[in-house]
């Protein structure tokens, strides 16, 4: 007799009950087998398939006391060579890069992932900005390397809507304060990727902005929490808990 086995079913319904016809048909189906080991495979997904929206990742580098940039605007480079490389290799692995207005104004970046040679990649996320402000033509995230795209809103929801459409289904959020501020107040952040430089700045721009929250009650959490040491900074990863 014919037989197939699979690891995941498959979450979309306008592609769902194709074991259940093998079955009819006489095939004998085992599903299920290393099925944790293929969700994680395709992690982001399943995630974007079973929620309407891609998968956020929030990529933040700082220093000891949460600043992202020093007084006078700077932010090259808090975190040190390796974290960086890390950060590149983050890229690689996601469909978008997000990044508000204010931060391609203040440090006009571009956006692409680069090898160890520091060659650009073959493969490049789409570079997304979201803003109401014009971008300047100059902008170097407006370059021939890889695809870009201007989002005219402030609204998290719509960002994300607009992205799904496009069948981006992981997203890496490197924007500032004001947008990072923006997607965890509409809850639309799901995992933190957090670098701690070891300096102080004691002033500048914080990693993000007003949240709304009042008490320990309201803070937002991240549960699964790995640290590691990467070079000289700390790596601290996790998933935005949903509890309370």
């Amino acid at each position: 007799m014919a037989r197939v086995v699979f690891a995941q079913s498959d979450p979309n319904p306008a592609a769902a009950g194709g074991a259940v016809q093998l079955a009819d048909a006489g095939i004998d189906v085992e599903g299920g087998v290393l099925c944790d080991d293929a969700l994680r495979i395709n992690e982001a997904w399943t995630f974007a398939v079973t929620h309407g929206r891609p998968l956020v990742t929030w990529k933040v580098a700082a220093s000891l006391d949460g600043r992202v940039a020093a007084n006078d605007g700077t932010s090259r480079w808090i975190s040190g060579d390796t974290s960086r490389s890390q950060v590149h290799a983050l890229r690689a692995q996601v469909d978008a890069i997000v990044v508000g207005t204010g931060t391609v104004l203040s440090d006009n970046p571009h956006l692409t992932v680069r090898d160890d040679s520091g060659e650009l990649a073959t493969r490049q996320p789409l570079r997304v900005v979201v803003g109401i402000r014009d971008v300047p033509a100059h902008s170097r995230v407006l370059d021939d390397s890889t695809a870009s795209l201007h989002l005219a809103t402030r609204d998290p929801a719509q960002v994300l809507a607009t992205l799904h459409a496009r069948e981006i289904r992981h997203v890496l959020l490197e924007g500032g304060p004001t947008l990072a501020a923006a997607f965890l107040r509409a809850g639309l952040v799901d995992r933190v990727q957090w670098y701690v430089a070891p300096v102080l700045l004691g002033a500048g721009s914080p990693a993000v902005g007003e949240l709304g929250i009042e008490s320990l009650v309201q803070a937002v959490r991240l549960a699964e929490v790995r640290v590691a040491q990467v070079g000289e900074d700390a790596s601290i990863q996790g998933i935005v808990s949903r509890e309370g």
